[in-house]
C-alpha cells in the first residue's frame, strides 16, 4: 500500500436543536474550497475519551447544502438594486457555509453505539476505507478472499474496493443484481470485469470456478477473447487493482443451426472465429423432460400431462411392446421414431373402433403428439429429429474457463428451452459434484423479460427462482441484469446479496424501492457516467460508489466491424465448412458425390455425427454414414423349365 499523506483537516461536526447527530447519521461543515461531494467517505475524530478511547468515525456524505444569513432571497436583490451587475461592487461578499450530512458506515469502538460527537473531519486514506467498509476482516494475509470491484475516488484519493468472495460466490450469501438503463448503465461491460477479477483474485483454497454467459442480444458477449485497445487511465486502473488487463484466455462458444442446418446461428460466424464455437443441438432425450417449457399449460391439462410421463418412462429410450399394435417392437428415441409410433397407436385403435388406449382418450393422444412432434419444428436447428446431441461438457468444465450460449437469434421458445434445460443440468452436476468446477458464474440479461413481477408463472422464473433462493449451497451463483429493477420478481433481487446500480431512469428512481436513498444520492444516480456504480454489499453499511476500467476485451460494436458475420451460404459450402472444423484439409471434391446421392436430412444426420464423435479420418467416417445407393437394374426373367422330349418309340406321347 503506497503511503498516505498527512490527513487534511476538512471540517468540523455540527448539531443543532433541529438537526441533531444520531448514531447513524451526523452533520459537518466544511471551508469553501472542501473536495466534498456526494459519496465522499470521510473519518470523524471524536474530541472526548469514550472507555478511555478516542472514537472514530467513519461516513458516506449523502447529502450537502449551503446556507447564508438571508432570512429571505429578497433581501438580497434589493441589496443589489436588482441588478446582478453590482455584486461585484460591493466591498464585502455576503458569508456562506457548506453543510453536509453524512450516513454512518462504521464506528471504532462499535460499543457502545452512541450519537456521533463533535469533532475533526478528515479526508480517509486506503487504510481508513478497508476499516470504514469493514473490508479489514476479509483482507487479512492468509485469508484474503477480497475481490477488487473497483476504485474510489474522493477529494482527491483513489483506494481499491474489495467484494467478499464468500458474500458473492457463496456460501454465506450469493448472487450479484446490476440495473441501470441501457447503453449507459454499462451493466455488461461490468460484469465482464468482474468476471476477470473473480478468475484473477479467487481463492484458490475455495476451489475452482467458471462462467456460464446466455448471449439473449447482440454481439455484446461474442468476442471475450479477442483483445481491446485501453487508454493509459483504464490501465493504471488495472495494475492498481491487480488484474491482467487481458481477454478470457479460455472461452467456447455454442450456438444452435440456422433453420437449414447448414451453419451455426450465431453472430459469431466469421471464418477467422471458428476455432472455438461448437453446434449446440438436443434429440427428443434431451428435450422431452423440459416439453412442459414450450407447451401451454392451459391447452395441455392433467390428462395430457399424464401420456406425456408414461411416453417419458415407459416408452422414449424403452423397448415397447403392446398387443394392441401387434408383434412389433418399438424403441423410440427420435422425434420422427415418435411420430412413428404415435401414428400406429392412432391407426390401431380406429381399427378397432375404440376410443381410448391404456386409459388415454384418443383425443388426448391426438392433441399430445401435436405438441410434442411440433417442437422439433418450433425449434429447428436446436431440436434434431435424428435424435442425435451436440451438448455442453457437463462433467468436464475448466477452470477459469468462460462458455457462451448465443441465443441472441434464436426464437423465444428456443430460448426458453435453451436456458430452462442448460440450468436444470447444470444444478443436477453440482448436486452431485462433478461438473468439473466447483463454482459457476451463470450470468443473465434482460431479467424483466426472464422473471417479472407480475404475469403467470412460467418454468423458467422457477428455475431463476431456484437459483437464488438455493444455488450459493450449490455453488450456482447468479449475475443478472436488467434495466428495471422495480418490475423484476422481488425473490431474485432479494437474495441478490450484491447490488449494482448504473446509471439509471428517473421514473424507476420515482419508484418505492429507492426510497431509502436520499434526493442527493438518486439525482446523482441519474447523472452517472460510463464506467462508475453504486455498489451494496453486505459488509458495507451503506451504498458506495466506485469506478472500474473499461473490459479488456472488444466490444460487440468493435467486434462486428472487425470480424463482420459471414453471409448466408450454400447447403454444401456450409456443410464443407462444418466438416472442416475437425479435417482443416477436407475438400469439396472429396465429399460432392453425397449432395447428388443423398437428401439433406441424411447429410445433415452424417455432419453432426462427424462434429460429435470428431474421428481422426473425417471423410471415411463421413461417408460410412450413408447406405450404398445401387443403381437400377433390368430385371431378368426368370427361367423357365425345359420341356421333356417324346420318347421315339412311345406310341401315346407320354
Amino acid at each position: 500500500m503506497p503511503d498516505s499523506p498527512t490527513p487534511r483537516l476538512l471540517g468540523r461536526v455540527v448539531a443543532t436543536e433541529k438537526r441533531p447527530n444520531t448514531p447513524h447519521e451526523f452533520h459537518f461543515w466544511t471551508a469553501l474550497d472542501s473536495p466534498v461531494g456526494i459519496g465522499t467517505i470521510v473519518r470523524v475524530e471524536g474530541r472526548d475519551t469514550v472507555n478511555g478511547v478516542i472514537p472514530k468515525i467513519y461516513g458516506v456524505v449523502t447529502d450537502g447544502q449551503s446556507y447564508s444569513d438571508l432570512v429571505s432571497p429578497l433581501h438580497d436583490v434589493l441589496g443589489y438594486d436588482a441588478d446582478p451587475a453590482k455584486a461585484s461592487d460591493g466591498h464585502t461578499q455576503r458569508a456562506e457555509i457548506r453543510l453536509y450530512t453524512a450516513a454512518v458506515l462504521r464506528q471504532v469502538p462499535d460499543e457502545p453505539l452512541q450519537p456521533v460527537p463533535f469533532g475533526g473531519v478528515y479526508l480517509t486514506d486506503d487504510a481508513d476505507v478497508q476499516v470504514a467498509l469493514r473490508m479489514d476482516a476479509y483482507l487479512q494475509d492468509g485469508t484474503n478472499t477480497g475481490i477488487p470491484i473497483g476504485v474510489y475516488r474522493g477529494g482527491g484519493t483513489e483506494s481499491p474496493v474489495y467484494l467478499d468472495a464468500e458474500f458473492l460466490l457463496g456460501p454465506e450469501a450469493a448472487h450479484l443484481n446490476i440495473t441501470g438503463v441501457s447503453g449507459l448503465a454499462t451493466k455488461t461491460s461490468a460484469v465482464e470485469w468482474l468476471l476477470a477479477s473473480i478468475f484473477a483474485h479467487f481463492p484458490a483454497a475455495k476451489g475452482t470456478v467458471a462462467a456460464l454467459c446466455f448471449n439473449v442480444k447482440g454481439p455484446d458477449l461474442c468476442f471475450l477473447d479477442q483483445p481491446a485497445e485501453l487508454p493509459e487511465e483504464d490501465l493504471r486502473m488495472y495494475e492498481r487493482l491487480g488484474v491482467p488487463a487481458q481477454p478470457f484466455a479460455n472461452v467456447h462458444y455454442y450456438a444452435p443451426y440456422t433453420v437449414t442446418g447448414a451453419s451455426l446461428n450465431t453472430l459469431r460466424s466469421n471464418p477467422q472465429l471458428q476455432a472455438n464455437v461448437h453446434p449446440l443441438t438436443w434429440g427428443l432425450n434431451e428435450v422431452l423432460q423440459y416439453a412442459e417449457v414450450l407447451l401451454n399449460k392451459d391447452d395441455v391439462d392433467a390428462k395430457a400431462g399424464a401420456l406425456i410421463d408414461f411416453i417419458s418412462t415407459r416408452v422414449v429410450g424403452m423397448q415397447f411392446s403392446d398387443e394392441a399394435l401387434g408383434s412389433q417392437v418399438y424403441r423410440v428415441q427420435s422425434f420422427g421414431e415418435l411420430d412413428r409410433w404415435f401414428k400406429d397407436v392412432i391407426h390401431a385403435m380406429e381399427a378397432r373402433n375404440h376410443e381410448s388406449w391404456r386409459t388415454h382418450h384418443i383425443a388426448t393422444i391426438r392433441k399430445v403428439r401435436n405438441r410434442l412432434v411440433n417442437i422439433a419444428t418450433r425449434c429447428q436447428g436446436l431440436v434434431t429429429n435424428d435424435g442425435g446431441a451436440s451438448d455442453l461438457p457437463f462433467g468436464s468444465f475448466e477452470d477459469r474457463a468462460v462458455y457462451v450460449i448465443d441465443v441472441a437469434n434464436v426464437e423465444d421458445d428456443a430460448q426458453d428451452l435453451v436456458f430452462a434445460r442448460i440450468v436444470s443440468k447444470l444444478r443436477e452436476h453440482l448436486e452431485r459434484r462433478n461438473l468439473g468446477v466447483d463454482h459457476l458464474v451463470v450470468f443473465v440479461d434482460e431479467l424483466n423479460k426472464y422473471a417479472p413481477g407480475d404475469g403467470q408463472e412460467t418454468y423458467v422464473r422457477k428455475m431463476l427462482l431456484d437459483i437464488a433462493e438455493r444455488g450459493r449451497y450449490l455453488g450456482l451463483v447468479l449475475f443478472s441484469a436488467q434495466q428495471f429493477r422495480s418490475q423484476v420478481h422481488r425473490r431474485v433481487v432479494g437474495n441478490s446479496a450484491t447490488a449494482v446500480y448504473g446509471r439509471m431512469d428517473g421514473d424507476e428512481l420515482a419508484t418505492p424501492g429507492y426510497a431509502v436513498l436520499s434526493p442527493a444520492i438518486r439525482i446523482k444516480l441519474a447523472t452517472l457516467d460510463k464506467g462508475q456504480l453504486m455498489v451494496r454489499h453486505p459488509h458495507f453499511a451503506q451504498p458506495i460508489f466506485v469506478r472500474f476500467p473499461r473490459p479488456a476485451v472488444m466490444t460487440g460494436r468493435e467486434g462486428a466491424r472487425r470480424y463482420p458475420p459471414a453471409a448466408e451460404v450454400p447447403f454444401a459450402e456450409g456443410i464443407l465448412r462444418s466438416l472442416r472444423q475437425v479435417d482443416p484439409g477436407l475438400t469439396m471434391a472429396a465429399i460432392e458425390q453425397v449432395f447428388a446421392l443423398y437428401d439433406e436430412a441424411e447429410i445433415l444426420r452424417a455432419r453432426d455425427a462427424v462434429v460429435r464423435t470428431r474421428p481422426r479420418h473425417v471423410k471415411a467416417f463421413f461417408l460410412e454414414q450413408f447406405g450404398r445407393k445401387i443403381p437400377p437394374t433390368e430385371a431378368k426373367p426368370e427361367p423357365r423349365p425345359a420341356l421333356r422330349s417324346t420318347p421315339a418309340d412311345d406310341p401315346y406321347g407320354l
